[in-house]
């Protein structure tokens, strides 16, 4: 079943009287349980089609189906309900809250969606011992490594069981042990089942991923199909 479809899918962006097209009548489809490496040059479309995707911003032009639902039309209000429910964020800089410790970070998706205190707290810690931090549990992120800051920007990121994974750039900020930790973790979430669309330039990533796209000036240069 696909999670993730679009139709003739357009962005473009207004600069003065200048309007410059970043998305090009894009056609894409991805399945439920697919881990996909979204490439390409600076300039090519990868964030605008990642802000797309995470229903961040709004097409010009073309449909988005999100999980069978069409939110191509949605309005902010109604995006950000999907973003709360749907969607995990994992950014390359963490964007994790610098006050509060590891189980306040990874609650706060669900504090947004209504959890009672007492469920919100056991997912959490449920998710930090997911992702190996069941001993950092009250550590802020100024106390915890870049390795670790990442692990809990994923555990946050699967908070509410989103119907798409989302990372930009994941590993980017990491040393390479690091960064080898998070591909596992990502590996892991993929044999879960978990539906993975990851934004990078990183070859290692990209020959974790199932299936990669390439983009260019906005369009699906190449496809390539890495394991069954």
């Amino acid at each position: 079943m696909a999670v993730v479809n679009t139709e003739k899918l357009c962005k473009t962006y207004q600069l003065g009287s200048v309007q410059l097209p970043a998305l090009q009548d894009m056609d894409l489809e991805i399945e439920q349980g697919r881990y996909v490496a979204i490439m390409g040059p600076s300039g090519s479309g990868k964030s605008t089609l990642l802000n797309l995707l995470g229903c961040l911003d709004k097409p010009t032009s073309g449909r988005y189906w999100l999980g069978g639902k069409d939110v191509s039309e949605l309005d902010d209000n109604q995006l950000s309900l999907i973003r709360g429910k749907s969607i995990g964020f994992i950014f390359q800089s963490y964007n994790l809250i610098g006050q509060l410790n590891v189980i306040e970070n990874i609650e706060l998706p669900m504090f947004y969606q209504g959890f009672s205190e007492q469920a919100s707290a056991a997912r959490a810690r449920e998710l930090a011992v997911m992702v190996g931090l069941g001993d950092r549990l009250k550590h802020q992120p100024s106390q915890l490594s870049g390795g670790q800051q990442q692990r809990v920007a994923i555990a946050r990121a699967l908070a509410n069981d989103p119907v798409i994974i989302l990372a930009d750039e994941p590993i980017g900020n990491l040393d390479s042990t690091s960064g080898a930790e998070i591909l596992n973790v990502l590996d892991r979430l993929h044999k879960q089942g978990k539906t993975l669309i990851v934004v990078t330039h990183d070859t290692e990533i990209a020959a974790r991923a199932q299936r990669i796209i390439k983009l260019l000036d906005g369009r699906i240069e190449q496809e390539l199909n890495n394991k069954a």
